[in-house]
């Protein structure tokens, strides 16, 4: 049975502002992302180099995205959705099979963490 946590935020920015501002996060939040020509960010990672690919779609507020490091690779579904003058980030992690049980509760919580910095970046304008 596949495991799956659902982390959601409100962002004070409204759904095209956000949805813009998500895709330049990676350089802000890791220092050396490069945006390759394949569409790509490489950087170092909190578990080694890593890589990280939007597949978005603006008009329907589609973020989805591959994540990929030295120990998991993801496929992240993400949506940011209108809230009036706020959006609502949602982001399903499903556990990858390379990852146990605890690792991914580790990983997770990680995440967690992560995603409250890019709602900080994203609302400071940084």
């Amino acid at each position: 049975m596949t495991r799956s946590r659902t982390i959601s935020i409100i962002v004070e920015k409204k759904t095209g502002d956000a949805f813009d501002a998500i895709l330049q996060v990676p350089p802000k939040m890791m220092p050396d992302a490069k945006l390759n020509k394949n569409g790509w960010w490489s950087f170092t990672g909190p578990h080694g180099q890593s890589k990280l690919k939007f597949n978005e779609n603006k008009s329907l507020g589609i973020l989805d995205h591959q994540y990929v490091d030295e120990e998991s690779a993801w496929d992240v579904p993400m949506r940011v959705v209108s809230s009036g003058d706020f959006s609502e980030v949602v982001i399903t992690l499903n556990k990858p099979d390379e990852l146990t049980d605890e690792q991914f509760n580790k990983r997770v919580s990680e995440i967690g963490d992560m995603v409250i910095s890019m709602k900080n970046i994203i609302e400071s304008g940084i």
